[in-house]
C-alpha cells in the first residue's frame, strides 16, 4: 500500500489534501522509535507517521485491521474506508471527489 500512498501524497499534497499515518506496533520491536524511523526511511515514506503505542488512535477509530485506510473531510468526518490492500482506483477517485467539494 505504501507505494500508492507514497505517490498520492506526491501528487496531491497541500491545502486540500494531506496524509498523515499512524503506526500501530504488531510486534514489540516496532514499539522501538528508532526502528519505526529507520523503516520509514527503508521504505521511502515521505509524509508523516504518529506512532500509536498505546493504541490511542487505534481504539478511538475502533481499529481492527492493518491496513486500513480513512479519508477524513474537513471537518473531521469520515467519509471513505477501505481494510486491505487494493481499490486503489477507488480510492483516488474518492480523493479526488473529496478534494472537489
Amino acid at each position: 500500500m505504501i507505494p500508492w500512498v507514497r505517490e498520492w501524497y506526491e501528487s496531491y499534497h497541500g491545502d486540500e489534501f494531506t496524509v498523515i499515518s499512524v503506526h500501530y506496533p504488531e510486534f514489540s520491536y516496532e514499539r522501538d522509535y528508532d526502528n519505526v524511523v529507520d523503516a520509514t526511511q527503508r521504505l521511502d515514506v515521505p509524509y508523516p507517521v504518529a506512532i500509536d503505542n498505546n493504541r490511542v488512535t487505534w481504539s478511538a477509530y475502533n481499529q481492527r485491521f492493518w491496513p486500513t485506510l480513512y479519508l477524513i473531510d474537513k471537518q473531521g468526518h469520515i467519509r471513505y474506508q477501505h481494510i486491505g490492500e487494493g481499490a486503489y482506483a477507488e480510492t483516488e477517485a474518492a480523493i479526488l471527489a473529496l478534494m472537489a467539494e
